[in-house]
C-alpha cells in the first residue's frame, strides 16, 4: 500500500511520533513516503522511508512562510506526485485544512491525527485551535486520537463512530539507529533502580512543576530516605519557582540528548507527570519500556495509561498534598517500584500489539 505521511512542522516531538509509525509501516512492507520540512530531524527515520522536503518551515504555521502560496503549492504538488492510496497528516500546521480539503476533492483518502482536542494552558494563539480542528473534522475521512476520552468527546460532537479511531500513544524518544540497537540488546533487563525520580521534558506551565517541587519539598523534609528529584529539560523554571530549589533536587536545564535521556530512564526509579492540563504523553510508554512505574495526574487521557497501584500512581492535578503522599509511598517502598515497573512493561508490550493491529486495520479500511 502506498502511504504518504505529511508533517509540515519541524517540531521534534511530532517527528518522533511520525517516525515511529512510518518506520514500522515501511518495515511491514508498505511503500512509505513523508512530505515534510527541510529542517526535519532526519535521524529519526528509517532509510526506507522516502523523504520529500519541498519547503522550509519554522513552526506550525503562524509565521511569514504560511503566507507563501508558492510553498503551499509545492507541498500539494509533491503529495499528488506520489500517487498515495492514503495520506496521513500526523501533526498540526496551518495549511492542513486546505490540503485535506483539496485531497478529498480529488478522491485521495485522508487520515488526520488530532493530538489536542482543546489547547493547553498558556499557549499563544490557542483560540485558533478550535476552528482549525473543526475544519479537519469536517474534511478528513477519518480522525485518529490517542485517548479514549477524546474519541468519546468527538462522538458527542456528532462525528460518526466509524470516522474516529483510537490507538494508544506508545512511541519512544530515540533516533532510528539507537532504537534499533536497543531492541537488539535485551532492553527488558538492562535497567537499574537508583534512588531518584525523573521529571523529563520541557518546563511549561501546564506540566505542574511548581506543584511537584512543593510536594517534593514536603516529602524530602519528612523522610530521611536518600531519594532525589531530577528535572531534565529546557525552559525557564523561574516562571514557576522563584525560591531556592529544595534539597536533593537536581536541575538539568537544557535540551537532553538521546544518550543522556537513555541513561536517565535506565537508572531512575519513577517517572513523574504531575500535569495540570494534559492531553496525553508518550513519556508513559517510555517509562514502561524501561520497566519504570509512573506517577500521573488525573488529567486528559493520562489515567487511561496507568493501572493505579499496579503500574503507577494517579493523583489529583494541582494538589501538592496528595502528590506528596504518593511520592512518600514511592520513597518508602523501592521494591514495590520494581514490581510496578515490570507490570508496566507487560502493559506496554500488550498495548503495542493492539496499536499495530489497529493501525494496519485502519489503513486497510480506506
Amino acid at each position: 500500500m502506498r502511504l504518504c505521511y505529511v508533517l509540515l512542522s519541524p517540531t521534534f516531538g511530532m517527528h518522533q511520533y511520525t517516525a515511529d509509525i512510518a518506520n514500522r509501516m515501511a518495515r511491514s512492507g508498505h511503500q512509505v513516503s513523508l512530505v515534510t520540512t527541510a529542517n526535519l530531524p532526519r535521524d529519526r527515520y528509517a532509510p526506507d522511508v522516502d523523504i520529500h522536503a519541498p519547503v522550509l518551515t519554522s513552526g506550525t504555521g503562524l509565521s511569514p512562510h504560511s503566507l507563501d502560496r508558492g510553498q503551499y503549492q509545492s507541498v500539494l504538488e509533491t503529495i499528488l506526485s506520489l500517487r498515495p492510496q492514503v495520506v496521513h497528516f500526523t501533526g498540526p500546521h496551518i495549511w492542513n485544512p486546505w490540503l485535506v480539503r483539496h485531497l478529498r476533492e480529488v478522491g485521495i483518502p485522508v487520515l488526520h491525527t488530532i493530538h489536542d482536542v482543546a489547547p493547553h494552558q498558556g499557549r499563544r494563539f490557542s483560540f485558533l485551535l478550535y476552528p482549525w480542528n473543526r475544519a479537519i473534522y469536517r474534511n478528513a475521512d477519518k480522525i485518529l486520537v490517542h485517548g479514549q476520552i477524546y474519541r468519546r468527546q468527538l462522538l458527542e460532537m456528532g462525528l460518526p463512530g466509524d470516522r474516529v479511531v483510537y490507538t494508544p500513544l506508545l512511541h519512544l524518544f530515540l533516533s532510528y539507529e539507537m532504537l534499533a540497537g536497543l531492541n537488539g540488546h535485551g532492553s527488558q533487563t538492562d535497567v537499574e533502580f537508583e534512588p531518584f525520580m525523573l521529571f523529563f521534558g520541557r518546563l511549561e506551565a501546564y506540566k505542574g512543576v511548581e506543584y511537584l517541587l512543593t510536594a517534593f519539598n514536603q516529602t524530602s523534609s519528612a523522610y530521611s530516605a536518600d531519594f532525589r528529584l531530577v528535572l531534565a529539560g529546557p525552559g525557564d523554571l523561574s516562571k514557576y519557582w522563584v525560591q531556592t530549589l529544595p534539597p536533593k533536587v537536581e536541575l538539568r536545564n537544557q535540551l537532553i540528548s538521546d544518550e543522556d535521556a537513555l541513561d536517565l530512564f535506565r537508572r531512575c526509579s519513577l517517572v513523574l507527570l504531575p500535569y495540570i492540563d494534559a492531553t496525553q504523553s508518550a513519556l508513559i510508554a517510555s517509562a514502561y519500556f524501561f520497566q519504570k512505574p509512573v506517577l500521573v495526574s488525573r488529567s486528559g487521557a493520562l489515567p487511561e495509561y496507568v493501572k493505579d497501584g499496579e503500574t503507577g500512581f494517579i493523583v489529583e492535578p494541582g494538589h501538592p498534598t496528595t502528590l506528596a503522599r504518593a511520592l512518600s509511598a514511592a520513597i518508602c517502598d523501592p521494591q514495590r517500584l520494581r514490581h510496578m515497573g515490570r507490570a508496566g512493561r507487560q502493559w506496554y508490550d500488550r498495548q503495542r500489539l493492539v496499536e499495530e493491529e489497529r493501525l494496519q486495520t485502519l489503513y486497510a479500511s480506506f
